[in-house]
Formats: structure tokens, sequence, C-alpha cells
């Protein structure tokens, strides 16, 4: 489409800013608890000597849970029907439980075995998820279905990834804060001291979407499920809704649009998290020369830099998006992040250690497009499906979505340790690590997500869903609704 044909979104079509930054404040809880149990998890092999094939682990057997409860909570969330909506009464009490689990989890006892760590971990992990999937699950359902203009739907997700990215503005310092002299003990104190004060935030925000936001298509959904339901027993209805959870989990898994915005992701996001730990690594025992000290609050600058850039990058995504549309502008942020990630050989130097920080805003782009563009294409995907099966699909489709997120960052954390083995790194060498060792870990850490993201946009080209064909799909539901 020429921009003149663009479609303008209707004044009943916007969200007031006030409520995008309430939708967005459940983003910065979402990312905080990722970023912490990402970034934090580190304590367990400076602070407790454990293996970092372990820590691999741990970050990555709890996800596999997901694999079936997040479905299941979108399921469960989809077909809620409370006089609080579908959503909002999961929010509100998986904000609370989810903090309270967090805090706990980082109490580690002193003197304990590797074994007992890893098991205390595991099981407290598996619990985290649990309730964690309770809060994230319907608060992206929620996002789906605020608007269902198409331009307005990346306004929205452009403005919760601003908010959310101040999470990634405070997180790259979590490293400093543990290992801090003056506030703390020892590192697993930091861990312990840091969690209970995340926790508290956890729970004062993640309510707000809960208590602030209403839900736009809850009678859409009711009038879709009534054409196809009747009244049953109970143990029917039990059949059929197991019936209907398996049918809805592989229609949804076979709707190609959606496949491709999964890979995609999957590819963008585990490119980087595999290699997170690494460039933190690199920044240590390569610029710095196994100063951890220093290292830790360098790699917190670079972190908070990208962090800060990318609220700047945002806005200019959703000024993009309505003139070259979502797909073009995923191309163009992806390749600018792949050209960042190519800096670092050069800009990652022992002599001049500021250069580092260079790269940052470039690497910015990647993550900045696609948690604007992503979430407001899958909220068009739903539309799409919802044309054709008439059900209305939020939970399901944001759960597998965030799923595929959450397995790249379990798959990258274990893969992370393995490879940070294969290296040849020894954290009781401290800064004396073999020159190989040192060599293998700048290489993983610049080309791996590059050819994650160049794989990406080989995804992405063959999407379908253009605004052209996502306006038509909205015709056609709000005639079948009977929608003026």
């Amino acid at each position: 489409m020429s921009d003149a044909n663009h479609y303008v979104t209707a004044p009943e079509d916007r969200i007031p800013f006030f409520q995008k930054v309430i939708f967005g404040a459940g983003a910065f809880v979402n990312n905080i608890l990722a970023y912490a149990m990402g970034g934090m998890v580190i304590v367990l092999n400076l602070g407790l000597g454990m293996n970092p094939a372990l820590v691999g682990l741990l970050g990555a057997l709890p996800r596999l849970t997901d694999a079936i409860t997040d479905p299941l909570m979108g399921y469960i969330s989809d077909n809620t029907r409370t006089r609080w909506g579908r959503r909002r009464p999961y929010i509100f009490c998986g904000a609370i439980a989810v903090a309270i689990v967090f805090a706990l989890l980082w109490q580690l006892p002193g003197g304990m075995s590797e074994a007992f760590y890893f098991w205390w971990f595991l099981i407290g992990s598996i619990i985290f998820y649990l309730a964690y999937t309770m809060f994230a699950t319907p608060w992206v359902a929620l996002g789906y279905e605020l608007t269902p203009d198409y331009h307005e739907r990346t306004r929205l997700m452009g403005v919760q990834n601003i908010i959310g990215n101040l999470a990634y503005m405070i997180g790259p310092y979590f490293l400093a804060i543990m290992n801090s002299k003056l506030l703390f003990d020892n590192m697993v104190d930091g861990a312990a001291g840091l969690a209970i004060v995340i926790a508290v935030c956890v729970a004062a925000i993640g309510v707000l979407p809960a208590i602030l936001l209403r839900e736009r298509f809850v009678a859409a959904a009711a009038v879709e499920s009534e054409e196809t339901g009747a009244k049953v027993s109970a143990a029917a209805a039990a059949m059929r809704a197991a019936g209907e959870f398996f049918s809805g989990f592989a229609a949804s898994l076979k709707f190609k649009p959606f496949l491709k915005l999964c890979a995609a992701t999957f590819l963008v996001f585990n490119g980087f998290m595999l290699i997170a730990a690494f460039q933190t690594y690199v920044i240590i025992y390569f610029v710095f020369g196994g100063d951890t000290d220093q290292g830790a609050v360098f790699a917190g600058h670079a972190g908070a830099l990208g962090a800060f850039s990318t609220l700047f990058i945002v806005a200019l995504i959703t000024w993009l998006c309505p003139k070259f549309g979502k797909r073009r502008a995923f191309y163009v942020t992806t390749g600018i992040s792949m050209f960042g990630y190519l800096l670092k050989w050069v800009c990652y130097t022992p002599e001049h250690p500021w250069l580092l920080l260079i790269p940052a805003p470039f690497i910015a782009f990647g993550f900045a497009g696609l948690f604007t563009l992503m979430p407001a294409m899958v909220a068009d995907v739903v539309d799409a499906d919802e044309l054709e099966t008439h059900e209305r699909r939020e939970g399901m489709y944001g759960s597998i979505f965030w799923w595929v997120v959450k397995l790249g960052m379990a798959a990258a954390l274990a893969a992370g340790g393995f490879l940070l083995n294969f290296t040849g790194f020894d954290v009781t060498l401290g800064g004396d690590q073999a020159e190989q060792t040192i060599y293998m870990m700048r290489i993983y850490d610049i080309f791996v997500p590059i050819l994650a993201s160049g794989i990406a946009i080989w995804a992405i080209a063959s999407y379908t869903i253009t605004e052209e064909k996502a306006h038509d799909v909205r015709m056609q539901l709000e005639a079948r609704r009977g929608a003026v």
C-alpha cells in the first residue's frame, strides 16, 4: 500500500496514554523478573562455585514445564468468566504470588553442598515459574485485546516496550549490587537482599494492570463461544474442555503466520541470550583481565546504555511502521543489531575499555524491534485465527509465543553453560584464562547472534498479514459479531 492508502486509527480505537503506561507496568514486572532470574543466577557460579553446566541446567529445566503450564494458563484465561473479566483476577493474584516465591528463592542457606543448592534452586524455580505464568500469560493476552486497530497495537507495544526497558536499565547493575562490599558481606547475601527489594516492587507494580485496565473483547469472546456452545453435564464439559485445549493448542501451532513469528522470535532472542553470559565474561576476563568489580560495573554501563537507547529506538519504530509496515521495520532493526554485534570485535579492547559502550545502542535495535513488532503482529494473528475458527484465543497464542521466548532463554542458559565449559574457562584461574579460551568466548559472543538474526530475517520474509489484510479481517469479524 502507498502512504496515501494507510488506514487512519479511529478515535474509539485509541488507547489513552495513561492506560498504555499501566499496561507497560506489567512489562516492567515481566522483564525485571526475567532479567533477575537470568542475571542473578551467576551467583551460583561466582558466589558458590557451582559448575557452569549445572547452572545452565538450572536455567533450562524449570522452563520445560512451561510447555504445558503456559498454554494451559492461556486456555484457562481465555475461558474464564467472572465479574472482573477473563484476565484481571489472575494478573492480580499472580503478581503477589510470584513476588513472594521470588524473594524466598534467593534466601540461600550457607555452607551446603553443590547438590543441595542444585535441588533447592531447581524445585524453587519450578514453583516460581508456575506463579510467573499465572501473572504473565493473562497480562500478555490482555494487551492483544486493548485495541482492534493495526497501528494502535504497534503504539501500545511501543509504550509497553519503553516502560519494560526500564528494567533493562536497572538489571545490568544487579551483579555490581550483589558484589558490593559496602552493602553486603558477600555475593550470596547480596542476592538475598536484592531479591527482597525486587519482590516488593513486583507486587506493588504488578497489580496495577488488574486494577486500572478493562478488557475489550469479553463480549466478542462470548459471542463466538455461543455459536459453538451448548449446555452439557459436568463430566461432558470436562471432556470437552480437554478436547478444546488440545485442539486449540494444535490449531495455534499449525497457523503458519504465527509459526513464522515464533521462529523469528526464538532465533533473535535465543541468539542474544545464548551469549548474554559470554558478554559479561568477555568484559571481565578479556577487557579487564579478571577484575570482577570493574567488569561488573562496565557490563552494567553497557546494558544500561542499551536499555536507555531503546527508549528512542522504540519511538523511531512506531514512526517507521505506519510508513513501511511491520515486516520491513523488522528487517531494519534486526540488521542494525547485527552490525552492533560485529562492532564488538574492535570495540572490546583492554587498551580502551570505554569503547565497549559503542556497540550497545546498535545491538539495542534488535530487542527494541523484536518486542515492539512481534507482539503487535501476534495481535493481528489472533484476529485472523478468529475469522477462521470462530474462537478468540489471545491467551493461547500469547502463552505459546512467550513460551517460545522462555524456551529460548532456557535453551540459551543450558547451552551457554556447556559452551563456557567448552571454551576451557576455569573460574579458579581468575584473570589467567588461556588465550584460546578468551578467543573462543569472543567468537561465540559475536557470531552466534549474527547468524541467528540472519535466519530470523529469512523467516519473516514470507509473513503474509499486511495492514490491508488485517483491516479486511477486522471488517469481516465485526460484521459477523454484529458490531457497528
